[in-house]
């Protein structure tokens, strides 16, 4: 029998975060030893109906109820998403498999969905940072609104979906349905309010301070006015189409995310009011310069030239809106005869995907209001009333100004010194120097486009290169990796190339590209019926005198220039057969019909990688239990399978230290006496985006590390093709590890997951001065030491 789990009760009000922001990356000298002394802060007020208190202190239990954890930013403007509405957390389904748990205590698990809406927060305490440079203060709010569309588009869209059609179960963190989405109500207005807040009341003066005014229509001066008046008559108006609605007129389509405005309009002649939509064209810029620094929302000159839109009649009142819609694909992959047609059409479902939100202007009338959650079919629940201006995402072009001075320094990465042991104009051997030795790539400190992108252009040109095999997931709109595969194919080389069409958000672009790789000559494959492909996977045949040798690479992270700049990954270029054989025997099964389950280097799903990493785990406890060396060292993006995180606790209740390094969603919850009393879980975030996956084992005092694609969710784990490879030179291994270590030393600043799920930041020490900041000290080590042998 279980033991009662004491219901918890709400914590005290808290406050924003504040200090130097922190973020993840790549291989640093070890941490040190001495203690430190933190300044803690908790992260964000919470409502007392969805809040909780810490853990108390008792044998084999925990709370009942989840709090909120974490999962993926858009550390740029680029959406790389990895929302899904599927159960992922999905208890029922979980126990079916594996059981109850054995002597585990139910409500082990936090919730997923407050989980991430708490990476969210921690992105939003970035933004009301003061020590973070301004312009990225406006960046982070920028991508705090887009995350938070994506999360809607997706997560929110999805579970309203099941509770519709009545396949939706309780989640592992023991909430039904209802529940988690009227917490995800209540908590996203919190943030939403908050985020507003930071806007108006902190940021948009700080900019101001600065020279950078961001204004409305009546701030502007009459010859500013006058000035946008000209560019709404040439550039503005002729794409603009007002929709009238009255009994000739129904209520317009309105699509995803787009601004509009709600107008009401008066006859003159019969006295009569009419509403109108008016849709703010997406394509032209969010905010317009009305003078040098002076940048006004282009609603605002929307609105005050709608006497030109409607002529003849009165215009009483106008209010922005935008509404959120399901964005979500559903491909039945079994019933399509072709993949790649089916998307095509479903692309085109998805723009009248069902609503999920509905964002409007605070000062809104009411009556304009009821007109609006009426025709659109949306609850009261899902109406965010905001002060204007409405759709923060436009802060990404704010961003973009030419300001260095309120930006992160610039960094430029310069090329791994095991290509290119001096710097020079012309381009690296990167054969020649991977018969020499593996390279380990930690991106963005080690430049992609002098190492993966020549890997790949090189192998292009070379004329002893017989074929080149490759996974695309996302990749850039004028992608090199593209042209140099389509430059392959034309000149006589057999070039497979996997592409993943459905990689969420990118489904357009996958598809052009596609095409346009077949058309040069490519094999294009489209991935399995029923998984999608994930693996970031290259590899090369070349012809050496008699014999063929194979160079690999395997990845952390897609194969997009543009992201590798922003985005930290791993990598790595091997020539080892054994690398070479597995990835032809996985490309095999990718594009044929290859039954290979087991590999020599890799780790694979959806057939062996879950397996593999919880046999390892459980390993760890025979050597602890041996007196051996034991550890569990994990970092990945998300981290919510209930098998790999029970094989954790149970690991933690045998003595064995797990340190969890997680930038988003965590169903973890670590310190519960008697359960997990030695785990730990940290998150960073910080200037680039924290991507790569790396899992190491102490393995009884010979180290076992690997890295890939994988992270720790059912999708992941059972319907994607996902590869781990194990890094065997011992130097990688223990420069990953000195990362590992870094990341998770209390003298680094990061945020801390408590056992009631609340995440706290650490980022001065107890005099007050600013923690160790990863990325930072990982940009200063490249500058002074560029090129050396470990990452």
């Amino acid at each position: 029998m279980k033991p009662a789990v004491p219901e918890p009760s709400p914590p005290p009000e808290g406050s924003t975060g504040n200090g130097t922001a922190a973020a993840g990356a790549a291989l640093p000298p070890a941490p040190s030893d001495a203690p430190v002394s933190l300044v803690a802060r908790k992260n964000g007020s919470m409502s007392q109906q969805n809040a909780q208190a810490p853990v108390p202190q008792v044998q084999h239990a925990q709370p009942s109820v989840g709090s909120i954890a974490a999962h993926r930013p858009h550390t740029v403007a680029a959406a790389v998403s990895d929302l899904e509405p599927d159960i992922d957390a999905d208890l029922d389904s979980y126990e079916e498999t594996h059981g109850d748990g054995g002597e585990l205590p139910q409500g082990r698990f936090l919730d997923r969905e407050r989980s991430w809406l708490a990476f969210n927060e921690r992105v939003l305490e970035l933004a009301e940072d003061p020590e973070t440079p301004l312009l990225e203060r406006a960046n982070f709010l920028a991508i705090f609104a887009s995350n938070l569309d994506e999360f809607f588009m997706v997560r929110v869209a999805g579970l309203k979906r099941r509770i519709a059609t009545g396949v939706a179960t309780r989640s592992a963190s023991g909430l039904q349905p209802r529940e988690v989405l009227e917490m995800i109500w209540a908590r996203s207005r919190e943030l939403m309010a908050r985020h507003a807040a930071c806007y108006h009341e902190d940021v948009a003066p700080a900019l101001a301070e600065e020279g950078i005014h961001l204004v409305r229509w009546s701030e502007l001066t009459e010859k500013e006015q006058a000035r946008l008046f000209t560019l709404f008559k040439h550039q503005i108006f002729p794409v603009l189409t007002p929709l009238a609605v009255d009994p000739a007129h129904p209520f317009p389509y309105i699509s995803g995310l787009s601004l509009n405005l709600a107008v009401v309009v008066r006859n003159p002649v019969s006295g009569h009011k009419h509403f109108a939509r008016v849709k703010v064209p997406p394509l032209l810029s969010r905010f317009l310069e009305s003078s040098p620094g002076r940048y006004v929302p282009i609603e605002d000159v929307i609105a005050a030239h709608l006497e030109e839109l409607f002529p003849g009649m009165e215009v009483l009142e106008h209010h922005a809106f935008r509404l959120t819609r399901n964005e979500d694909l559903e491909v039945e992959e079994d019933d399509a005869e072709n993949l790649l047609q089916a998307l095509e059409k479903e692309l085109m479902r998805r723009r009248f995907g069902p609503p999920v939100r509905l964002e409007v202007e605070e000062s809104i009338d009411r009556e304009v209001l009821d007109l609006l959650v009426r025709e659109l079919k949306i609850s009261e629940a899902e109406v965010y009333p905001l002060p204007g201006p409405l759709d923060l995402t436009g802060l990404f072009r704010i961003h973009g100004l030419d300001r260095p001075e309120l930006k992160y320094p610039k960094f430029i990465a310069g090329t791994h010194r095991d290509l290119a042991e001096v710097e020079s104009a012309s381009a690296p051997d990167i054969f020649a120097a991977l018969r020499r030795r593996d390279v380990l790539l930690h991106h963005p400190y080690d430049s992609f486009s002098t190492s993966v992108q020549a890997f790949l252009e090189q192998a292009a040109q070379d004329p002893d290169v017989l074929a080149i095999k490759q996974t695309l997931y996302r990749t850039s709109g004028d992608s090199p990796i593209v042209d140099a595969l389509i430059d392959a194919a034309e000149s006589g080389k057999q070039v497979l190339v996997l592409v993943e069409i459905k990689a969420r958000f990118d489904e357009h672009a996958n598809i052009k590209w596609a095409r346009k790789l077949e058309e040069a000559g490519c094999h294009v494959v489209y991935g399995l019926v029923g998984l999608k492909t994930h693996c970031k996977l290259s590899l090369v045949v070349r012809q050496e005198g008699e014999t063929l040798r194979r160079y690999s690479h395997v990845g952390t992270g897609n194969y997009h220039p543009k992201t590798a700049r922003l985005y930290e990954d791993l990598g790595l270029l091997t020539a080892d057969p054994q690398v070479g054989a597995d990835l032809s025997d996985l490309f095999n099964r990718l594009s044929g019909y290859s039954r290979r389950e087991t590999y020599r280097r890799l780790l694979v799903a959806p057939k062996s990688l879950r397996d593999g990493l919880v046999s390892r785990i459980h390993k760890e406890i025979q050597h602890h239990r041996a007196g051996r060396p034991a550890y569990v060292r994990i970092k990945v993006n998300s981290m919510v399978d209930e098998a790999v995180i029970d094989a954790c606790y149970r690991a933690s209740q045998a003595g064995v230290p797990v340190d969890i390094w997680v930038r988003g969603i965590c169903a973890v919850r670590p310190g519960v006496t008697g359960l997990s009393e030695n785990i730990r879980v940290r998150s960073v975030l910080g200037r680039f985006l924290e991507h790569s996956r790396i899992f190491g084992f102490g393995n009884g005092g010979e180290p076992e590390v690997w890295i890939g694609s994988a992270d720790m969710m059912h999708r992941n784990l059972d319907r994607r093709i996902e590869a781990l490879v194990r890094v065997v030179d011992p130097a990688h291994r223990a420069a990953l590890n000195r990362l590992l270590e870094t990341g998770m030393s209390d003298s680094t600043a990061s945020w801390h997951l408590g056992p009631d799920g609340e995440w706290t930041r650490h980022a001065t020490d107890g005099d007050g001065g600013p923690l160790r900041n990863i990325q930072e000290m990982l940009i200063d080590a490249r500058r002074r030491r560029r090129g050396t042998a470990t990452p």
